[in-house]
C-alpha cells in the first residue's frame, strides 16, 4: 500500500505544478484522499451516499503519463468520448457485486496540455454529468 500524500499540496509537489481540479460543483464529500498513482497523483472524493440514488465515489488522476489500468475494469465496454474539445475514451462496467452507490463505474480518460487525465465515477452518474465535470478540469 502506498502512503497518502499531504493533501492537494502533496499532489502539486509530485506533479511539479498545481494539480488540476474540477471547477464544476461536486456532491457533498464525506472525506477526500490524495495518493500517488503511477507517474502522477489521484484525488478520491468519497461522497455522502446516505440518500437513495446518490453516487458513492469520484476520483481524478493527473500525471505525465496515462494512469495504470484498473483491473476492476477488465472487460469493460469502451467508446470514444469528447472531453472539453479533447478526444478521449469512456469505459463502463456494471460492477454487479458492488454496493448500489458504487455501481456502475464509468471512467473517462483524456489528455490536455502536458497531462494525462482520468476521471473515475462510481454510482448512478449520468454520462453528460461526468463529461461536464471532466471538461471543467483545468489542465
Amino acid at each position: 500500500m502506498t502512503a497518502p500524500l499531504d493533501g492537494i499540496a502533496g499532489a502539486d509537489a509530485l506533479l511539479g505544478r498545481p494539480f488540476p481540479l474540477p471547477s464544476a460543483a461536486l456532491p457533498l464529500a464525506r472525506w477526500v484522499d490524495v495518493s500517488p498513482v503511477g507517474e502522477g497523483a489521484e484525488v478520491v472524493w468519497s461522497l455522502d451516499d446516505s440518500r437513495p440514488g446518490a453516487p458513492g465515489r469520484l476520483a481524478l488522476y493527473a500525471g505525465r503519463a496515462p494512469a495504470p489500468p484498473r483491473a476492476a475494469l477488465d472487460g469493460a465496454g469502451e467508446r470514444a468520448a469528447e472531453v472539453g474539445g479533447h478526444p478521449g475514451r469512456l469505459r463502463e462496467h456494471p460492477l454487479a457485486d458492488a454496493q448500489s452507490s458504487l455501481r456502475p463505474v464509468r471512467e473517462l480518460s483524456w489528455e490536455t496540455g502536458d497531462l494525462a487525465l482520468r476521471l473515475t465515477a462510481q454510482g448512478p452518474w449520468q454520462v453528460d454529468e461526468l463529461l461536464a465535470i471532466a471538461a471543467s478540469v483545468s489542465g
